[in-house]
């Protein structure tokens, strides 16, 4: 228990699920008994009104039935409630009742019961406002200095404020500049109504100026007063805050002077009659309510101030005096007088929680035990200590931060691909133009060993594939239990996806007796798609534009053997030679050697097709030399590095990125005229001039749609293009599983490229951190301040010369690595015929080499078709 939590005195919860604010509380004695004794008045939105008179036989006991004086419903939602002299003729107070569309004045009063109910109470409609206009708030007072009654004032939430004068409406008048309502407050010491606008400023206007202003119900401007009769709507002053305003209240507990309290989102303010800030305070805590109270010491004022965080906070002026726990987050916080007990703090929440408290403390009766006092022996800690760091280096080291525990998992997710095509395609809405679009059949199978809840099951493939259903959902599995589920996949768009590997991820709960609710875990299957999903036999070609060479320690493997499914070649001289035609409309030829260990030769129309063949390749060359009982199968990559190509492909990618921005700054700048042109459409109906604009606004969101869909597709082949360099360079310098995990970090950073964090930026930091640390020839090398804000570059230079070097580090003997000795600058071996690359600022180095000098260590390289040497470095530093 908190030593300053709020004491219980009387407290209830009204209704089930009903919500309340800030103006739905009042205190006053409303039945006019004239003991001084206040009665609680609560209205929620869903209409209902109570009046409570509190009364506990002991401190801290609920409502009884006997406190509930009456409850009535309205039938409309309760916006505010006031108690005031509200009817002519009389100086007895009524209740105030504000709805949206209508103001309701009652009296209530009690009536001895002729048994032993006691005294029943009822409300009787003195008068009702039927409203033009959708109400807000409002605030009462002796406008214009009227005696012994109180005017009300309503704000509507257009920005206009209705006067009324007990049965009679008055006038209504329009805040000039007026968007959205604010709090409303009225000072009778200068007559004026204070509210704070959107603009976030503090304003005033006088009673009489409204009064005499131009009446709202004829806002159109005739010609006599354009010419100046009439009078506008001015105010007397205006404060900016700086902020929205919660509430304001303007009290006044001596002659002499008045204050203007508003509470901000932020800050406490108070202010004098003109304006001028007499004291702030900057709030720790987000606050909901507040409400100055009383004057203790001369020239100050105590401040209650609820937040977020359950506390009441009591201020003297600036200065905290007390704070206090709540057992719910007020929204409207009163003081009154209750069964003869001064100064009872009324607080509701917005769900209903009301409750009477006062401050006090509670004595702490824990007492911490006596520690039995020895003497430190702090060589002995140090020993200790070292060899706790050891376990603690050792554990790290061997099974990393979180050591793994042999149990026998929970749940167990096995996916299996359908050998075969669906028989009946189950394709919707493809973009590609092949006649046919195959689809195939994944099963994920959920097997448990204990009861798990909350089962979901989600299913990822890379785009453009797309599944027929892809969530799935068990509220319960019983212990032992077996759940199968089905799904469809097939190529929808016209190009081709960056991996043919799809991801099962199921969560769930698993219920212990401590926890029923279940502690969260996450399970995952993976399954590869066929080729043959995608892709179809296709007649070989010899005019194809990229190349690539692939080279294998063993002897020749027939292409037939290691693609049966798209074996169409009946001669026999052709079975080194096998076309493959993506669905797309790209074709793939692989060539295989008859005499030498290059097993393969793919070529291709467009460079990023390379990818999903040659890894392919790769993947059955494997699986076809395990299956002989052959363990050290390797390949490598002996060719030039296509850096250009890949270059072309980044550079096609980052130019549909500035077109995506131009064309959004330019779709905002004619929506802006747009608008404009909205408004002079008010006046001017025959004007032709919004045809063409809304005629551009279209056009250029169809061309920003168009953009974004053409990204989205260029950002799918840089995937497959950069997946293909990753892989050459890999068997390029035969580079470990880990080595290669890195760079495929350092490349693939994004699942989804956006505007806000592209590739291009996101890539370039990542390597000239690796070229930085790890692949460093030099301390000065270290010492470089990189940029630590990823923004979009102006141009693709120096992504490409980072690419560059690190190839050309890497070719140099550089060894990639996350550990701390890797900052080291390394000694690296430099192979015949390599230049040195010269030292000076990554950021301006211009790197310009001959191509004959680079990458000259290999020793095949075989182009059936005459192609350019192009050498990685050209075409960098333009």
């Amino acid at each position: 228990m908190s030593l300053f939590k709020a004491r219980d005195w009387w407290s209830t919860v009204l209704g089930e699920k009903e919500e309340f604010d800030q103006g739905c509380l009042c205190l006053a004695d409303v039945d006019n008994t004239g003991n001084g004794q206040d009665k609680v008045i609560v209205g929620s939105f869903m209409g209902y009104l109570r009046i409570f008179n509190p009364h506990p036989v002991k401190t801290g006991d609920g409502a009884q039935a006997e406190d509930l004086l009456l409850e009535v419903h309205l039938r409309d939602p309760i916006l505010q409630v006031e108690v005031g002299k509200f009817v002519s003729g009389t100086e007895m107070l009524h209740l105030a009742v504000l709805h949206s569309r209508k103001l309701c004045v009652y009296s209530v009063s009690g009536s001895l019961g002729n048994v032993e109910h006691g005294t029943q109470y009822q409300i009787k409609l003195m008068y009702e406002h039927n409203l033009q206009r959708t109400a807000c708030n409002m605030t009462y007072g002796s406008f214009g200095g009227v005696k012994g009654r109180d005017l009300i004032c309503i704000q509507s939430m257009d920005g206009m404020l209705m006067v009324f004068e007990q049965e009679s409406y008055a006038f209504g008048r329009f805040l000039p500049g007026s968007l959205l309502p604010g709090p409303l407050a009225y000072s009778s010491r200068t007559d004026s109504f204070i509210t704070v606008s959107s603009c976030r400023q503090v304003e005033s206007y006088k009673y009489q100026v409204l009064a005499f202003a131009t009446d709202a119900d004829k806002r159109q401007e005739t010609e006599q007063q354009k010419l100046g009769s009439g009078k506008r709507l001015v105010v007397d002053w205006t404060l900016n805050i700086g902020e929205q305003a919660l509430d304001i209240c303007i009290v006044s507990f001596n002659q002499s002077a008045s204050s203007i309290f508003v509470l901000g989102e932020r800050n406490f303010f108070c202010l004098k009659d003109n304006g001028q800030i007499r004291f702030m305070k900057k709030l720790d805590c987000s606050p909901s309510c507040f409400l100055p109270y009383c004057s203790v010491s001369e020239g100050t004022i105590n401040t209650l101030i609820g937040n977020h965080n359950n506390m009441l906070h009591v201020y003297q002026d600036v200065t905290l005096k007390w704070a206090t726990q709540l057992p719910h987050i007020p929204v409207a916080v009163r003081v009154g007088c209750l069964h003869d007990l001064k100064g009872v703090i009324v607080t509701l929440s917005d769900d209903g929680h009301l409750q009477c408290s006062y401050l006090g403390t509670d004595p702490s009766l824990f007492q911490a035990p006596k520690v039995e006092s020895r003497e430190l022996n702090y060589d002995e800690l140090d020993i200790e200590l070292k060899e706790l760091q050891k376990i603690i280096k050792d554990v790290n080291k061997s099974q990393g931060v979180w050591p793994m525990t042999e149990r026998e998992d929970d749940l167990k997710v096995s996916a299996m691909v359908s050998p075969n095509f669906d028989s009946v395609s189950q394709s919707t809405d493809v973009e590609v133009g092949a006649d046919l679009v195959p689809s195939v059949t994944v099963k994920v199978t959920l097997q448990n060993r204990v009861a798990l809840q909350k089962i979901r099951l989600s299913v990822y493939v890379q785009p453009p594939l797309v599944l027929t259903c892809d969530q799935f959902t068990f509220e319960l599995m019983a212990p032992e239990m077996t759940r199968t589920v089905g799904f469809s996949v097939y190529l929808k768009g016209s190009y081709l996806p960056p991996e043919l590997e799809g991801n099962a991820v199921v969560s769930y709960s698993r219920p212990t007796d401590r926890n029923p609710e279940g502690i969260p875990r996450v399970s995952q299957c993976k399954f590869r798609l066929p080729l043959k999903l995608i892709c179809l036999p296709g007649q070989p070609s010899k005019t194809a534009s990229h190349k690539l060479t692939i080279d294998t320690n063993k002897s020749p493997v027939s292409l037939l053997s290691l693609f049966p499914g798209f074996a169409n070649q009946s001669e026999d001289d052709q079975v080194n030679v096998m076309g493959f035609r993506f669905l797309g409309g790209s074709r793939v030829t692989l060539l295989a050697s008859k005499t030498s260990q290059r097993i393969s030769h793919p070529d291709c129309e467009q460079f990023e097709d390379l990818w999903l063949i040659t890894n392919e390749l790769i993947i059955r060359l494997q699986e076809y030399f395990e299956k002989q009982g052959i363990k050290d199968f390797a390949c490598s990559f002996s060719g030039s590095m296509p850096l250009q190509e890949y270059f072309e492909l980044i550079d096609h990618h980052f130019e549909l990125r500035i077109n995506g921005e131009k064309l959004e700054e330019l779709l905002s700048e004619r929506a802006v005229q747009f608008r404009a042109i909205q408004r002079r459409l008010l006046t001017r109906f025959k004007d032709k001039t919004p045809q063409v604009s809304i005629i551009t606004v279209i056009s250029l969101a169809d061309a920003v749609e168009e953009n974004q869909d053409n990204l989205f597709q260029s950002f799918t082949r840089l995937k497959s293009a950069t997946h293909l360099v990753i892989l050459l360079i890999g068997l390029w310098q035969k580079l470990s599983a880990d080595q290669i995990a890195i760079l495929e970090a350092a490349f693939l950073p994004l699942q989804q490229d956006t505007q806000e964090l592209g590739w291009e930026e996101t890539v370039d930091a990542a390597i000239s951190h690796l070229l930085k640390t790890c692949l460093s020839k030099s301390s000065k090398e270290q010492a470089l301040n990189l940029s630590s804000q990823l923004s979009i570059p102006k141009d693709t230079s120096r992504l490409k010369k980072h690419i560059t070097l690190l190839c050309d580090r890497l070719a140099k003997g550089g060894r990639l690595c996350l550990s701390t000795d890797a900052a080291a600058p390394q000694t690296m071996v430099m192979p015949g015929g390599c230049a040195t690359i010269p030292e000076s600022d990554l950021e301006e180095r211009s790197v310009e080499q001959d191509s004959t000098e680079l990458f000259t260590n290999h020793k095949h390289l075989i182009v059936e078709t005459p192609m350019p040497e192009v050498s990685p470095l050209q075409g960098v530093s333009e």
